[in-house]
């Protein structure tokens, strides 16, 4: 039972798939395999709309429904990231920044950075599911990773929900599976858009790590976009 919650838990949280939920302990492990089912769904979604536009078409579709499943909820904690991140501010004010509804200039600016090189790369590249459903399942496991390793920057918040536990068996077998997802596009690229993946998300942790102390809702969400677009930049590449 507890499974079937967590999945529906998992789901509801990451995507607007069955209504929003709130975190719930038993939705951590599902994190990775919801992530492949959303980069496997967009997959298809890139592939079909490949027949029936031109490249650019087809990656501004993808990057579209992406923004629809999930509810914008990544791009927001992009944002608020890059506000609470990157300007010269002491701890307290860049949390409280990040609580702020609206985007500054920092947070503008990376959100728009970030959409341009994701439609540049997909349009750049051969439509595949298995590579979006591969780094898909990648960021997502990242997240499962940090909750379960690092710390919480704020003494509550949506993301202190989730239990640690099962977090690191998931996040480990999670980028396992990311890793065999992506090789079945293409072994060698692939592998190496999953390191490429990993290394953006690792940057984006360790500076909310030395900024805020920890991580936070919006850290994850701004971890998972960036591995996701680091990714598909090493993919696109001409190898």
């Amino acid at each position: 039972m507890s499974g079937a919650s967590g999945a529906r838990s998992a789901l509801g949280f990451l995507t607007v798939v069955g209504g929003a939920r709130a975190p719930s302990p038993c939705a951590l492990p599902w994190f990775p395999v919801v992530g492949a089912g959303l980069g496997a769904t967009l997959g298809l979604v890139w592939v079909a709309a490949a027949h029936l536009w031109p490249a650019p078409v087809a990656a501004a579709v993808v990057i579209a429904v992406d923004l629809a499943l999930t509810g914008l909820l990544h791009v927001d904690g992009l944002a608020d990231s890059g506000d609470g991140l990157l300007p010269h501010l002491d701890r307290l004010r860049r949390l409280a920044v990040m609580r702020e509804p609206d985007v500054g200039a920092f947070g503008t600016a990376v959100v728009v950075t970030v959409l341009v090189l994701r439609f540049a790369a997909l349009g750049a590249s051969a439509a595949s599911a298995p590579l979006l459903a591969g780094l898909w399942c990648l960021s997502r496991s990242v997240m499962a990773l940090a909750i379960a390793t690092l710390r919480y920057a704020r003494p509550e918040g949506l993301a202190s929900g989730f239990a640690r536990s099962g977090g690191v068996l998931a996040g480990g077998t999670g980028l396992v599976a990311a890793a065999g997802l992506a090789a079945w596009w293409r072994p060698g690229p692939g592998l190496a858009a999953v390191g490429g993946g990993l290394l953006g998300a690792g940057a984006v942790l360790l500076l909310a790590e030395r900024r805020l102390g920890g991580y936070t809702g919006d850290v994850l969400g701004a971890a998972g976009m960036v591995a996701e677009t680091l990714g598909l930049l090493v993919a696109a590449a001409r190898w």
